[in-house]
């Protein structure tokens, strides 16, 4: 019975996945999940899985550090939600990877590649040799100038785990626990704090007004004065009102 482990630092993302290859490969055996890089290494030299799905970026070692140290003693499937132009970096490898979400139909074709894998001892021994040219190509990929802000925002809306374009996000306001991602049609939780995605999202695009908030430009109707002095943005097209911090009033001085 073929063997796997799955590694992301977002428990419904695990969950997800999890589901998902239950769907496609019922075979194949879960034997653990790790929050983080660290946590999948101990997981791979005590359980020996066949395959370990990873995701590239989570706290502490990364999904790819993760990798350089497993090396050749399990199978790599990288989890990614970085777009096509960085998917080539996978397709011209010797490594398979899994789309945020996953979908049934995609990771159908990855199961099939792995199992492949399974039936051929010197594919997976050549995924093993090339495993630092290929880290080397990623990490080139990921750190070019497309990939330094975030692209996407992965959310949860009840029991749904949702992929959002970061362009489609009109704010993100936070609370002591979450924080709230509102776009045109829903609103969706993350626990990542406003102080950390004002760091990795593109300063052009999202301009942090509040140490609790972040609004795209481009749905910016106006900034107003309430009776008690207070500067509010607008968001076009809805009745949401944005508080503006006094540090941060020069942004709209060219308004």
């Amino acid at each position: 019975m073929p063997t796997a482990i799955i590694a992301d630092d977002e428990r419904l993302m695990r969950d997800q996945l999890r589901m998902r290859l239950e769907q496609v490969w019922p075979e194949l055996e879960i034997l653990g999940e790790a929050k983080n890089g660290d946590e999948a290494i101990e997981l791979v030299n005590e359980l020996n899985p066949d395959f370990t799905f990873l995701d590239i970026r989570m706290p502490g070692k990364t999904g790819m550090e993760a990798a350089a140290e497993i090396g050749n003693k399990s199978n790599v499937v990288f989890v990614t939600a970085y777009d096509a132009y960085a998917v080539e970096a996978f397709e011209r490898g010797a490594v398979d990877y899994v789309l945020k979400p996953p979908e049934p139909e995609r990771l159908k074709i990855t199961v099939e590649r792995l199992k492949s894998r399974l039936s051929s001892p010197a594919a997976s021994a050549a995924q093993g040799a090339d495993m630092a040219a290929i880290l080397s190509q990623l990490a080139e990929k990921i750190a070019s100038p497309k990939q330094k802000y975030l692209q996407w925002i992965q959310a949860s809306i009840g029991s749904d785990l949702r992929m959002i374009p970061v362009e489609e996000i009109l704010f993100f306001r936070s609370d002591e626990k979450y924080t709230c991602v509102q776009t045109d049609k829903f609103e969706a939780l993350i626990r990542k704090p406003v102080r950390d995605l004002a760091e990795e999202l593109d300063p052009s695009l999202f301009w942090q007004i509040h140490r609790a908030t972040l609004v795209n430009v481009n749905a910016i109707e106006g900034v107003t004065r309430d009776i008690r002095g207070r500067h509010l943005v607008m968001i076009k097209g809805r009745s949401d009102k944005l508080e503006v911090s006094r540090s941060f009033l020069h942004l709209f001085k060219q308004m």
